[in-house]
């Protein structure tokens, strides 16, 4: 006997109120019934494991392959229910279909990889391909099952928008038991999987299997794929595979803390989506997990502490406020005390943002004002010396080392004088006595 995944509130109606605090307490801690929770263990365990091989698939470049083998499943399913028919076998059985779908990935990948091989047709190529042709069939295969005398699609639609709401509990643990295995999969293998994504070239010199390793991570994205299947669908397991791992990306450089927030964020892509589901009326779950995966990118994309938009924004405007500010005390240097005019005439910046740049080295004591006439104080001296020998010593390196003209150095040197750390000045100064040592020598 199916359990419904049933709403709060009744479907019909249409001006449901909003969630008592009372039932989002309830849903949020797994006690608005047996099916809601097991929908919402199973999607979050399919998170998991999506999160975990979608950082492979994207580290890989292997994105758009992703979105081929969803696609290239729907002829598979097809296939294995008309067989299941003919076998007098049940036709709806979840295990038969997402057999049927596995199938017809595995015959996807080794359509492009043969399409590759054989053509000069680049992968993106194929893989447009195969992802239009398995996919149109699979719709031709879904035309003549509606017309069949035995009746109608026997819910494989499903298949491709899903339908969490109408899981089954065995359903949920078969996908969730896929799904476990394709990460235990990745975790087994994570440093022949990780070396191929960084380093393919060097996997392949070295002896590594680099073939086999990449249809090792094809493998996984169809376990996940075929689990995902009566979750999201095979149009949005995609984003499940995707999503997460480029969430994941903008917030950090180490592979396994990525695993882990990968992971996280399909985990909660999943119970908060159902979640949702379960608690608004009228709201398709696969579609909201994907939202909410959605929601989850955009914040990273915006908030995340060193890849953000945010972040790289404020980064970008302290370099540019810090160049100024050293423009206009090389400025002073130059030219002793100016006013706001002079100096914006000199090149420090337009007159409305050499104000604010001057009143801001005023603040930290680098300069001071008399009679309308900015001057270096002493600390501000001391900076323009440091800054004029760091120019200095990035000129001698590029002119000596780089063989950059003495007419061409000055735009070159403008560029990277800002960001010189005192490593780099240390390094810089040790590099051209050792030169000018040499020479002396000679």
């Amino acid at each position: 006997m199916s359990l419904h995944f049933q709403h709060p509130a009744s479907i019909t109606d249409v001006s449901a109120s909003w969630p008592t605090l009372e039932e989002l307490a309830r849903t949020l801690t797994l006690q608005s019934g047996f099916n809601p929770t097991v929908v919402t263990l199973g999607t979050s365990l399919l998170g998991v494991a999506a999160g975990i091989v979608g950082v492979f698939a994207v580290l890989r470049k292997r994105a758009l392959m992703c979105d081929a083998l969803s696609h290239a499943t729907l002829p598979g399913i097809c296939i294995a229910f008309l067989i299941a028919g003919m076998m007098g076998w049940q036709g709806r059985s979840l295990a038969v279909l997402l057999a049927g779908a596995a199938a017809s990935a595995v015959v996807g990948i080794l359509a492009v990889h043969a399409i590759r091989g054989a053509t000069r047709l680049t992968e993106d190529a194929a893989i447009g391909i195969v992802l239009s042709v398995f996919f149109g069939a699979g719709i031709v295969f879904l035309s003549l099952i509606q017309g069949l005398e035995s009746g109608n699609q026997g819910g494989l639609k499903s298949f491709i928008y899903g339908q969490t709401a109408a899981m089954h509990a065995s359903d949920a643990y078969f996908m969730g038991g896929l799904a476990l295995v394709a990460a235990l999969l990745a975790a087994l293998f994570l440093k022949e999987l990780a070396l191929v994504c960084f380093n393919d070239t060097f996997a392949r010199v070295s002896g590594w299997p680099v073939t086999l390793i990449d249809l090792l991570t094809m493998g996984l994205i169809v376990l996940v794929t075929v689990a995902g299947l009566q979750a999201v669908g095979l149009i949005l397991v995609i984003a499940l595979l995707i999503i997460p791992p480029a969430a994941a990306r903008l917030w950090t450089d180490n592979l396994k803390v990525m695993l882990a927030a990968s992971a996280f964020i399909g985990a909660a892509s999943g119970y908060l989506g159902s979640c949702a589901s379960y608690l608004l009326p009228r709201l398709p779950a696969g579609a909201v997990i994907v939202l909410v995966a959605g929601v989850i990118f955009l914040v990273s994309l915006l908030f995340a502490p060193r890849r953000g938009v945010i972040a790289g924004t404020l980064r970008r405007a302290s370099l540019n406020l810090r160049v100024a500010r050293d423009h206009a005390v090389r400025a002073l240097f130059e030219r002793g005390s100016s006013t706001v005019s002079d100096l914006a005439a000199f090149g420090v910046g337009r007159r409305v943002w050499v104000a604010p740049i001057l009143w801001n080295l005023a603040r930290r004591g680098y300069i001071s004002r008399s009679q309308g006439r900015w001057s270096l104080t002493e600390r501000g001296r001391s900076d323009a010396a440091r800054l004029e020998r760091n120019h200095q010593l990035w000129s001698a390196y590029l002119m000596r080392h780089a063989d950059v003209a003495a007419s061409h150095v000055d735009w070159s040197v403008d560029a990277v004088e800002h960001v010189l750390s005192p490593q780099m000045i240390a390094e810089l100064e040790r590099t051209l006595a050792s030169s000018t040592s040499s020479r002396a020598h000679e």
